[in-house]
């Protein structure tokens, strides 16, 4: 074995690998061990012993830690490491003093520990908390924002198209494509038999759009992103969108809309769950159920009344409103749900699967323009 593969396999094992690897390290490999051995290496105990590591014991320490792996690991790495610290060792110190809480690396995981840790949080520490996880808000919003924009606004123009429009509502784009065969050389232009346009071109409010996300602990990741998504659907002029979040509790946070930062830290991790209570509230946001689309994001274990939820859930769906239960909205897929009530809402016509954020956009334009969305997941969403 080559003197890099050692080095390498030295890295992983830690240093009770030295006599089988017989591989002396680098002052600088030296430090990355060191960082590696404060979060890995544990004391060696009794079967069952929780690991154990000197991170914890001081704020200067975790400080100077955070540090040193900012600057041997790329952020990808970095973020798995925190993870780690806080999951392992107990580190909620790290994320309970403002200059700790600086130098960490923002991720979604950390958001939601952020999030689960808002009840108990010093206040002095709140602030940075907010300006971290206004970070992340904002990264997410500069990659998810444009494309929801864009695939929103075309299923609504697609909805809207004429064969007979007016002349200041033509698609000229889809016209001339449409005409390309009906080019006449002499002349020197298209000849078109058909146009094709928009059935209307103001900005009245074409559909509504009801988030509903469950709070509970599990579905920490997917509050995020729902957050998100709630803040971009919610600056189409042409959606009236609704966001609510529940556990035991229904709170409406449509009125935060506009900062999705806001709309986080009003959400309150953990709990209980009363899915037929959050739908019973979001029928009282119907006004035109054909005309309107609700996004149910919860792992579906209900802790109220069984039938009566299914009960609610099939009145939804017989009134034409266009239901989706999404078991997740996260890049890690779904984490354990109620199979027994996904597949009964799956009977009512509520297909009920995971969808990573990458593939909402074309999800929600799926269903403003009313697809098949059991057909839809089918045929997009990995099993």
């Amino acid at each position: 074995m080559d003197d890099e593969r050692l080095r390498r396999w030295r890295m992983v094992l830690g240093s009770e690998a030295d006599p089988e690897t017989g591989t002396s390290l680098s002052k600088a490999d030296q430090s990355v061990d060191a960082a590696l051995a404060a979060l890995y290496d544990a004391e060696r105990g009794e079967p069952g012993t929780n690991r154990s590591a000197g991170l914890g014991s001081s704020a200067p320490r975790v400080a100077r830690w955070l540090g040193d792996i900012r600057g041997y690991f790329p952020s990808s790495v970095v973020q798995v490491m925190q993870r780690d610290a806080v999951e392992r060792l107990g580190i909620t110190r790290m994320l309970m003093e403002p200059e700790l809480l600086n130098a960490v690396e923002p991720d979604v995981h950390l958001v939601s520990t952020l999030l689960a840790l808002n009840e108990v949080m010093p206040e002095e520490t709140k602030q940075t908390a907010r300006e971290v996880v206004g970070r992340v808000v904002a990264d997410l919003e500069k990659r998810l924002a444009e494309r929801t924009r864009a695939a929103v606004t075309g299923a609504l123009d697609r909805a809207g198209r004429t064969a007979r429009p007016r002349h200041s509502d033509i698609d000229w784009d889809r016209t001339i494509r449409l005409n390309l065969k009906h080019f006449s050389p002499a002349l020197g232009t298209i000849v078109p038999d058909r146009l094709v346009g928009y059935a209307r071109r103001n900005h009245s409010v074409q559909r509504d759009i009801v988030l509903a996300i469950d709070q509970s602990g599990s579905m920490a990741e997917s509050v995020v992103y729902a957050s998100v998504f709630g803040a971009v659907l919610g600056s189409l002029r042409s959606l009236r969108t609704s966001l609510i979040v529940f556990d035991t509790a229904v709170v409406d946070l449509t009125d935060q809309l506009e900062d999705p930062v806001d709309v986080l830290f009003g959400t309150q991790l953990g709990g209980g769950t009363d899915i037929n209570r959050a739908l019973a509230y979001c029928e009282t946001l119907i006004a035109r159920p054909a005309e309107t689309v609700v996004v149910l994001i919860s792992d579906l274990y209900e802790g109220g009344n069984r039938e009566e939820l299914l009960r609610r859930a099939r009145s939804l769906v017989e009134s034409g409103v266009q239901v989706v239960a999404l078991l997740a909205l996260a890049d890690s897929g779904a984490p354990s749900y109620d199979a027994d009530n996904a597949a009964a809402f799956a009977d009512l016509g509520i297909p009920a699967f995971a969808c990573t954020p990458d593939l909402f956009p074309d999800l929600m334009a799926a269903a403003i323009r009313r697809d098949d969305l059991g057909q839809w997941a089918a045929t997009n969403v990995a099993e």
